[in-house]
């Protein structure tokens, strides 16, 4: 039996499991986040959730840190079976169709993580990523958002302008395309070469995560700058399961995940948002300096976004429709004109 024919029997072994009985369920989804990371831990409480209101008729076997295949393939091991879920984020499969990109991270779009749901459950935004999720055989129950990441330097960043020449550690993607634009060096590296480079001046900077994240990769005992709140980048991690798994489920169990995760989801921005303004306050009185851009700069990097984000657009019909979503609701919301 080769790879293919293995992947397609799991898959149908699997949706059987998921529709033989509406009394004994089991999810098995995959995280890239630890058991002991904060989003990790707050997973587990999703996990009792579900088991408790679905009276131990719903069981999720949560597969942390990767541990079935990389973060990048969880996607495609849910089409195939592997897993039945995935709970990593959109942003990865940017490969598999642009249009991704707008429903895991929107690069300089909105400003809060409420803002972002609200496009989401209010703005159309569920029914246009729904479309784009159904054509790869996929089902999206819900985002979960941190917050604004937050520009580590060794250098002052107190507006667009000190971005001039600025050599910082980037993600891969659209956001490389915005800051080059701006006059910035980014250089795409894995996260675990950020510290040496850090300390050998290869970059003057990082974009790794949330402020209170980056206090607990170390990042502030090598630079001593940080932005805060911030306004580039707000990626969405995603709970997305196999279409034909969730089909197979019960209305009932449906809405007991969806309401779980729903749940999980504002938990994990209200959680980040305290953590956030706790670590700028304890940063501060360690001589660490926060920059809050002008409503003028956050404005002027918005403009250099839409540049990217309407290239973007073009790549194919679905990013199209996507873009066209969000430019309406942002508009609304007097982000954008």
């Amino acid at each position: 039996m080769n790879i293919a024919q293995m992947m397609k029997t799991a898959a149908a072994a699997a949706l059987l499991a998921g529709t033989a009985s509406a009394q004994d369920v089991t999810l098995r989804i995959q995280t890239h986040y630890a058991s002991e990371h904060p989003t990790g831990q707050m997973l587990a409480t999703f996990i009792d959730d579900v088991q408790t209101m679905s009276g131990n008729e719903i069981a999720i076997e949560m597969f942390y840190s990767s541990s079935v295949v990389a973060t990048t393939e969880t996607f495609d091991a849910a089409i195939n079976g592997i897993v039945d879920c995935d709970a990593t984020g959109g942003a990865y499969q940017t490969g598999k169709n642009p249009a991704f990109q707008f429903v895991g991270d929107i690069m300089g779009g909105y400003e809060t993580p409420w803002q972002q749901y609200s496009w989401l459950y209010y703005g159309g935004g569920f029914d246009a990523a729904q479309a784009l999720y159904n054509a790869n055989d996929m089902e999206l129950i819900g985002w979960s958002l941190y917050g604004q990441e937050a520009l580590s330097s060794s250098k002052p960043l107190a507006g667009f302008e000190d971005l001039e020449g600025w050599k910082f550690r980037s993600p891969p993607g659209m956001e490389t395309e915005i800051f080059e634009q701006l006059g910035a060096t980014p250089i795409v590296m894995d996260f675990t070469e950020i510290f040496t480079a850090l300390e050998t001046g290869i970059i003057d900077g990082a974009d790794a995560s949330g402020l209170a994240n980056n206090v607990g990769l170390g990042i502030y005992d090598i630079v001593k700058h940080a932005t805060y709140p911030g306004f580039h980048s707000m990626p969405s991690d995603h709970l997305a399961c196999n279409k034909g798994i969730w089909d197979g489920l019960s209305e009932k169990h449906q809405r007991i995940i969806d309401t779980a995760w729903q749940k999980l989801s504002f938990q994990i921005a209200l959680m980040n948002e305290k953590a956030n303004a706790e670590a700028a306050a304890s940063l501060q009185e360690q001589g660490v300096t926060i920059y809050d851009w002008s409503p003028e700069d956050r404005a002027e990097f918005r403009r250099a976004a839409q540049v990217a984000w309407d290239d973007w657009g073009t790549r194919s019909p679905e990013a199209g429709k996507l873009l066209e979503s969000h430019k309406e609701y942002m508009t609304q919301l007097g982000l954008i004109e």
